[in-house]
């Protein structure tokens, strides 16, 4: 495996390297991530990981300090996964201006369910993917289900910008008792972990609610933000979405999906469950 710290090097590499699939992390990386690869390795003949922390992404009082850089061991689990290129640029490599004048700006959703709690965070996460695909020149993309609102942003930002490449969803990884697989899981305690897969069981109650034909979308959502304050969270939101554009969704409608963000004392964890009917 290479490691690629500048932009001209990754340019250069990519040249000749063939039909190329891209996986972008922030590192601190964890099976939901070498999934992505593995997804990655049957799209395309290499497979280019980067490891950035982006800063844009992060808002006032975020843990962009604190988030754990792990690269010895990402780089390890990486090479082991069959990676031929580790793109790891720094800072100042990626955005050589202390002021970003440019930025992607995503549409209204950009501003709702997450958005509403992160400020700025969607308009960050689109500039830097825009910057990456536009330095690796990748033929695919592959992104994790869990973080699903960034997912359909990413999509729409190469609709609307012409970019030729195919974004591919992967399910989300979930540990035995259904906790979705995060960085972030590594800040709870033992009694937090313990408790955070509430998050996912309320969610796979709403989903069974709505296929057996429930569609009081407010009463399944506010039964579940109640529980979970019960037990100690503090919810930013548990929402019934239109799966294809995050629009909110209306009785009949046949693809749902049921989002949610709460915060399990310092940590925050989002998960969501797709639903057809």
């Amino acid at each position: 495996m290479q490691v690629i710290r500048s932009i001209a090097e990754l340019r250069a590499w990519r040249r000749s390297a063939g039909r190329v699939a891209f996986v972008p992390t922030m590192g601190n990386l964890h099976a939901g991530h070498l999934a992505l690869v593995t997804e990655a390795h049957q799209r395309a003949d290499k497979v280019v990981v980067s490891i950035f922390v982006n800063r844009l992404q992060f808002g006032q009082g975020e843990d962009f300090d604190a988030y754990p850089r792990t690269f010895a061991d990402d780089s390890a689990k990486l090479e082991a996964a069959g990676v031929d290129v580790l793109f790891f640029p720094d800072e100042r490599e990626l955005y050589p201006r202390i002021k970003q004048d440019f930025n992607v700006e995503p549409p209204h959703i950009q501003n709702e369910l997450c958005g509403a709690f992160r400020p700025g965070h969607f308009r960050g996460v689109a500039t830097v993917v825009s910057k990456l695909f536009n330095i690796v020149q990748p033929d695919v993309a592959c992104f994790g289900k869990k973080d699903f609102q960034q997912l359909h942003v990413i999509r729409a930002m190469v609709d609307d910008l012409n970019m030729p490449i195919e974004i591919v969803p992967v399910d989300t990884g979930r540990a035995d008792d259904g906790l979705a697989l995060s960085s972030r899981n590594g800040y709870l305690s033992a009694e937090e972990r313990a408790e955070a897969p509430r998050l996912y069981r309320n969610l796979a109650a709403i989903r069974d609610a709505l296929c057996a034909g429930d569609s009081n979308y407010a009463a399944l959502e506010k039964t579940a933000c109640d529980d979970l304050a019960a037990h100690g969270w503090r919810v930013d939101y548990v929402e019934i979405r239109q799966a294809d554009t995050l629009e909110v969704a209306h009785a009949g409608e046949p693809r749902l999906v049921v989002l949610a963000a709460a915060r399990l004392g310092k940590t925050r964890l989002i998960d969501n469950i797709e639903v057809t009917r």
